[in-house]
Protein backbone atom coordinates (compact mmCIF):
# COMPACT_ATOMS: atom_id res chain seq x y z
CA UNK A 1 0.00 0.00 0.00
CA UNK A 2 2.91 2.28 0.79
CA UNK A 3 4.36 1.70 -2.68
CA UNK A 4 1.00 2.49 -4.27
CA UNK A 5 0.72 5.77 -2.35
CA UNK A 6 4.19 6.83 -3.51
CA UNK A 7 3.25 6.00 -7.10
CA UNK A 8 0.01 7.99 -6.97
CA UNK A 9 1.71 10.94 -5.29
CA UNK A 10 4.42 11.02 -7.94
CA UNK A 11 1.73 10.93 -10.65
CA UNK A 12 0.05 13.97 -9.09
CA UNK A 13 3.36 15.81 -8.80
CA UNK A 14 4.21 14.90 -12.40
CA UNK A 15 0.87 16.15 -13.68
CA UNK A 16 1.44 19.49 -11.94
CA UNK A 17 4.78 20.20 -13.59
CA UNK A 18 3.53 18.53 -16.78
CA UNK A 19 0.80 21.17 -17.03
CA UNK A 20 3.49 23.84 -17.07
CA UNK A 21 5.52 21.95 -19.69
CA UNK A 22 2.37 21.64 -21.80
CA UNK A 23 1.74 25.40 -21.75
CA UNK A 24 5.28 26.08 -22.96
CA UNK A 25 5.17 23.25 -25.52
CA UNK A 26 2.07 24.81 -27.09
CA UNK A 27 4.15 27.83 -28.08
CA UNK A 28 6.68 25.64 -29.88
CA UNK A 29 3.99 23.68 -31.67
CA UNK A 30 1.82 26.62 -32.78
CA UNK A 31 4.77 28.46 -34.35
CA UNK A 32 6.15 25.31 -35.97
CA UNK A 33 2.73 24.38 -37.32
CA UNK A 34 2.56 27.66 -39.23
CA UNK A 35 6.18 28.53 -40.04
CA UNK A 36 8.03 25.20 -39.67
CA UNK A 37 10.35 27.17 -37.39
CA UNK A 38 11.66 25.82 -34.09
CA UNK A 39 11.75 28.93 -31.94
CA UNK A 40 14.60 28.11 -29.57
CA UNK A 41 14.17 31.51 -27.91
CA UNK A 42 10.79 30.35 -26.58
CA UNK A 43 12.31 28.92 -23.41
CA UNK A 44 13.76 32.33 -22.60
CA UNK A 45 10.34 33.92 -23.14
CA UNK A 46 9.08 31.53 -20.44
CA UNK A 47 11.95 32.65 -18.21
CA UNK A 48 11.12 36.33 -18.81
CA UNK A 49 7.53 35.51 -17.88
CA UNK A 50 8.71 34.10 -14.55
CA UNK A 51 10.65 37.30 -13.80
CA UNK A 52 7.72 39.49 -14.85
CA UNK A 53 5.52 37.46 -12.51
CA UNK A 54 8.03 37.98 -9.69
CA UNK A 55 8.13 41.72 -10.39
CA UNK A 56 4.34 41.94 -10.54
CA UNK A 57 3.87 40.03 -7.29
CA UNK A 58 6.48 42.14 -5.49
CA UNK A 59 4.97 45.43 -6.65
CA UNK A 60 1.36 44.40 -6.03
CA UNK A 61 2.16 43.20 -2.51
CA UNK A 62 3.69 46.59 -1.76
CA UNK A 63 0.34 48.28 -2.47
CA UNK A 64 -1.63 48.53 0.81
CA UNK A 65 -5.00 47.87 -0.81
CA UNK A 66 -3.64 45.61 -3.57
CA UNK A 67 -4.93 42.11 -4.39
CA UNK A 68 -3.99 39.19 -2.15
CA UNK A 69 -4.23 35.43 -2.45
CA UNK A 70 -5.78 34.03 -5.61
CA UNK A 71 -6.65 37.49 -7.07
CA UNK A 72 -2.96 38.40 -6.72
CA UNK A 73 -1.96 35.22 -8.57
CA UNK A 74 -4.45 35.91 -11.36
CA UNK A 75 -3.29 39.51 -11.69
CA UNK A 76 0.37 38.43 -11.84
CA UNK A 77 -0.41 35.79 -14.47
CA UNK A 78 -2.35 38.27 -16.62
CA UNK A 79 0.39 40.92 -16.40
CA UNK A 80 3.08 38.36 -17.21
CA UNK A 81 1.08 37.04 -20.17
CA UNK A 82 0.66 40.59 -21.49
CA UNK A 83 4.39 41.29 -21.18
CA UNK A 84 5.53 38.04 -22.81
CA UNK A 85 2.89 38.37 -25.54
CA UNK A 86 4.34 41.76 -26.46
CA UNK A 87 7.87 40.32 -26.31
CA UNK A 88 6.88 37.48 -28.63
CA UNK A 89 5.44 39.90 -31.19
CA UNK A 90 8.59 42.05 -31.06
CA UNK A 91 10.83 38.99 -31.54
CA UNK A 92 8.82 37.85 -34.54
CA UNK A 93 8.70 41.31 -36.10
CA UNK A 94 12.37 42.22 -35.80
CA UNK A 95 14.22 38.89 -35.55
CA UNK A 96 12.28 36.39 -37.68
CA UNK A 97 10.17 38.29 -40.23
CA UNK A 98 13.15 39.79 -42.11
CA UNK A 99 14.51 36.24 -42.54
CA UNK A 100 11.28 34.59 -43.62
CA UNK A 101 12.48 34.01 -47.19
CA UNK A 102 16.00 33.00 -46.15
CA UNK A 103 17.32 29.49 -45.75
CA UNK A 104 16.04 27.58 -42.71
CA UNK A 105 19.43 27.83 -41.05
CA UNK A 106 19.29 31.64 -40.76
CA UNK A 107 16.20 31.89 -38.48
CA UNK A 108 17.47 28.94 -36.44
CA UNK A 109 20.75 30.73 -35.72
CA UNK A 110 18.81 33.93 -35.03
CA UNK A 111 16.63 32.07 -32.51
CA UNK A 112 19.73 30.93 -30.64
CA UNK A 113 21.05 34.49 -30.72
CA UNK A 114 17.78 35.88 -29.32
CA UNK A 115 17.92 33.21 -26.62
CA UNK A 116 21.37 34.35 -25.46
CA UNK A 117 20.31 37.99 -25.71
CA UNK A 118 17.32 37.46 -23.40
CA UNK A 119 19.35 35.37 -20.96
CA UNK A 120 22.04 38.00 -20.59
CA UNK A 121 19.58 40.89 -20.49
CA UNK A 122 17.72 39.31 -17.57
CA UNK A 123 21.01 38.47 -15.83
CA UNK A 124 22.17 42.11 -16.11
CA UNK A 125 18.83 43.50 -14.93
CA UNK A 126 18.04 41.11 -12.07
CA UNK A 127 21.47 39.68 -11.27
CA UNK A 128 22.90 36.17 -11.65
CA UNK A 129 21.72 34.77 -8.30
CA UNK A 130 18.49 32.87 -7.68
CA UNK A 131 15.45 35.00 -6.94
CA UNK A 132 12.81 33.88 -4.45
CA UNK A 133 9.12 34.28 -5.17
CA UNK A 134 7.21 36.01 -2.37
CA UNK A 135 4.69 33.88 -0.48
CA UNK A 136 1.48 34.62 -2.31
CA UNK A 137 -0.68 31.77 -1.10
CA UNK A 138 -0.57 30.13 2.29
CA UNK A 139 -0.07 26.49 1.35
CA UNK A 140 -2.89 24.19 2.41
CA UNK A 141 -2.81 20.41 2.08
CA UNK A 142 -5.80 18.31 1.08
CA UNK A 143 -5.64 14.53 1.51
CA UNK A 144 -7.56 12.24 -0.82
CA UNK A 145 -6.81 8.74 0.38
CA UNK A 146 -3.12 8.06 -0.31
CA UNK A 147 -2.66 11.29 -2.27
CA UNK A 148 -1.99 14.76 -0.91
CA UNK A 149 -2.75 17.85 -3.00
CA UNK A 150 -1.88 21.44 -2.20
CA UNK A 151 -4.03 24.41 -3.05
CA UNK A 152 -1.19 25.61 -5.28
CA UNK A 153 -1.21 22.39 -7.30
CA UNK A 154 -4.97 22.67 -7.72
CA UNK A 155 -4.63 26.29 -8.84
CA UNK A 156 -1.90 25.41 -11.36
CA UNK A 157 -3.96 22.54 -12.77
CA UNK A 158 -7.12 24.64 -13.02
CA UNK A 159 -5.36 27.62 -14.63
CA UNK A 160 -3.47 25.46 -17.12
CA UNK A 161 -6.56 23.49 -18.13
CA UNK A 162 -8.55 26.71 -18.54
CA UNK A 163 -5.89 28.22 -20.81
CA UNK A 164 -5.67 25.04 -22.89
CA UNK A 165 -9.45 24.87 -23.30
CA UNK A 166 -9.59 28.54 -24.29
CA UNK A 167 -6.82 27.95 -26.83
CA UNK A 168 -8.70 24.99 -28.30
CA UNK A 169 -11.90 27.05 -28.59
CA UNK A 170 -9.98 29.95 -30.13
CA UNK A 171 -8.28 27.84 -32.80
CA UNK A 172 -11.41 25.82 -33.54
CA UNK A 173 -14.10 28.49 -33.63
CA UNK A 174 -12.71 31.97 -34.28
CA UNK A 175 -11.89 33.50 -37.66
CA UNK A 176 -8.28 34.07 -36.61
CA UNK A 177 -7.98 30.49 -35.39
CA UNK A 178 -9.34 29.17 -38.69
CA UNK A 179 -6.87 31.41 -40.54
CA UNK A 180 -4.05 29.95 -38.46
CA UNK A 181 -5.13 26.44 -39.39
CA UNK A 182 -5.44 27.42 -43.04
CA UNK A 183 -1.98 28.96 -43.06
CA UNK A 184 -0.54 25.85 -41.42
CA UNK A 185 -2.26 23.61 -43.97
CA UNK A 186 -1.37 25.53 -47.15
CA UNK A 187 0.21 28.96 -46.87
CA UNK A 188 0.00 29.74 -50.60
CA UNK A 189 -3.71 28.94 -50.82
CA UNK A 190 -4.39 30.84 -47.58
CA UNK A 191 -2.71 33.96 -48.98
CA UNK A 192 -4.66 33.65 -52.21
CA UNK A 193 -7.99 33.74 -50.35
CA UNK A 194 -7.01 36.87 -48.42
CA UNK A 195 -5.38 35.60 -45.22
CA UNK A 196 -2.98 38.24 -43.88
CA UNK A 197 -0.04 35.95 -43.13
CA UNK A 198 1.98 38.60 -41.26
CA UNK A 199 -0.89 39.28 -38.87
CA UNK A 200 -1.63 35.61 -38.31
CA UNK A 201 2.02 34.75 -37.68
CA UNK A 202 2.29 37.62 -35.20
CA UNK A 203 -0.83 36.28 -33.50
CA UNK A 204 0.76 32.83 -33.26
CA UNK A 205 3.80 34.30 -31.52
CA UNK A 206 1.57 36.42 -29.29
CA UNK A 207 -0.50 33.43 -28.14
CA UNK A 208 2.44 31.07 -27.70
CA UNK A 209 4.46 33.65 -25.76
CA UNK A 210 1.49 34.53 -23.53
CA UNK A 211 1.05 30.86 -22.60
CA UNK A 212 4.77 30.63 -21.83
CA UNK A 213 4.45 33.68 -19.59
CA UNK A 214 1.64 32.03 -17.63
CA UNK A 215 3.77 28.92 -17.30
CA UNK A 216 6.67 31.02 -16.02
CA UNK A 217 4.63 32.53 -13.18
CA UNK A 218 3.29 29.13 -12.11
CA UNK A 219 6.77 27.61 -12.31
CA UNK A 220 8.14 30.33 -10.03
CA UNK A 221 5.29 29.88 -7.56
CA UNK A 222 5.67 26.10 -7.53
CA UNK A 223 9.44 25.98 -7.03
CA UNK A 224 9.72 29.31 -5.15
CA UNK A 225 12.98 30.25 -6.89
CA UNK A 226 13.87 31.26 -10.45
CA UNK A 227 17.12 31.92 -12.28
CA UNK A 228 18.01 33.51 -15.60
CA UNK A 229 19.15 30.16 -17.04
CA UNK A 230 15.89 28.32 -16.20
CA UNK A 231 14.54 28.98 -19.68
CA UNK A 232 17.22 26.86 -21.33
CA UNK A 233 16.50 23.65 -19.42
CA UNK A 234 12.72 24.02 -19.12
CA UNK A 235 12.53 25.11 -22.75
CA UNK A 236 14.31 21.94 -23.86
CA UNK A 237 11.92 19.82 -21.79
CA UNK A 238 8.93 21.59 -23.31
CA UNK A 239 10.43 21.13 -26.77
CA UNK A 240 10.78 17.41 -25.98
CA UNK A 241 7.10 17.39 -25.00
CA UNK A 242 6.17 19.03 -28.31
CA UNK A 243 8.24 16.48 -30.24
CA UNK A 244 6.75 13.63 -28.20
CA UNK A 245 3.22 14.69 -29.06
CA UNK A 246 4.11 15.50 -32.69
CA UNK A 247 5.46 19.00 -33.15
CA UNK A 248 2.85 21.08 -34.91
CA UNK A 249 0.08 19.14 -33.16
CA UNK A 250 -1.71 21.11 -30.44
CA UNK A 251 -3.40 18.24 -28.55
CA UNK A 252 -0.14 16.33 -28.92
CA UNK A 253 1.78 19.13 -27.17
CA UNK A 254 -0.67 19.01 -24.27
CA UNK A 255 -0.39 15.23 -23.89
CA UNK A 256 3.37 15.33 -24.42
CA UNK A 257 3.82 17.87 -21.63
CA UNK A 258 1.83 15.74 -19.20
CA UNK A 259 3.74 12.59 -20.14
CA UNK A 260 7.14 14.27 -19.74
CA UNK A 261 6.10 15.60 -16.34
CA UNK A 262 4.87 12.19 -15.17
CA UNK A 263 7.91 10.29 -16.42
CA UNK A 264 10.27 12.83 -14.88
CA UNK A 265 8.45 12.66 -11.55
CA UNK A 266 8.41 8.85 -11.51
CA UNK A 267 12.10 8.75 -12.36
CA UNK A 268 12.91 11.20 -9.58
CA UNK A 269 10.75 9.27 -7.10
CA UNK A 270 11.97 5.76 -7.86
CA UNK A 271 15.51 6.31 -9.12
CA UNK A 272 17.13 9.62 -8.23
CA UNK A 273 16.09 13.24 -8.24
CA UNK A 274 19.61 14.14 -9.35
CA UNK A 275 18.96 12.31 -12.63
CA UNK A 276 15.48 13.66 -13.28
CA UNK A 277 16.67 16.00 -16.04
CA UNK A 278 18.20 13.07 -17.90
CA UNK A 279 14.85 11.33 -18.40
CA UNK A 280 13.37 14.00 -20.65
CA UNK A 281 16.37 14.01 -22.97
CA UNK A 282 16.55 10.21 -23.00
CA UNK A 283 12.93 10.22 -24.14
CA UNK A 284 13.80 12.79 -26.82
CA UNK A 285 16.53 10.52 -28.18
CA UNK A 286 14.16 7.53 -28.24
CA UNK A 287 11.47 9.54 -30.05
CA UNK A 288 13.88 10.79 -32.70
CA UNK A 289 15.21 7.27 -33.22
CA UNK A 290 11.96 5.29 -33.33
CA UNK A 291 9.07 7.70 -33.94
CA UNK A 292 10.32 11.07 -35.18
CA UNK A 293 6.78 12.17 -36.12
CA UNK A 294 5.69 11.88 -32.46
CA UNK A 295 2.74 10.08 -30.91
CA UNK A 296 0.07 12.00 -32.79
CA UNK A 297 1.90 13.00 -35.95
CA UNK A 298 3.15 16.44 -36.94
CA UNK A 299 0.14 18.02 -38.64
CA UNK A 300 -2.11 19.15 -35.93
CA UNK A 301 -3.55 22.52 -36.71
CA UNK A 302 -5.99 20.65 -38.94
CA UNK A 303 -6.88 18.24 -36.16
CA UNK A 304 -7.65 20.75 -33.43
Amino acid sequence: MHGQSIFLQQIVNGLTIGMIYALIALGYTIVYGILQLINFAHGEVFMVGAYLGLLACTLLQAIPSGPVGVPLVITAVVLSMAGTAALGVVIERFAYRPLRNSSRLAPLITAIGVSFLLQNAVMLIFGPSDKSFPEILKVRNYSFGAVTLTNLQILIAFTSLLLMILLHIFIKNTATGKAMRALADDSIAANLVGVNSNRIISMAFLIGSALAGAGGVMFGMYYNTINFHDGYLIGLKAFTAAVLGGIGNVPGAMVGGLLIGILESLGAGYLSSEWKNVFAFFILILILLFRPSGLFGPRIMKKV
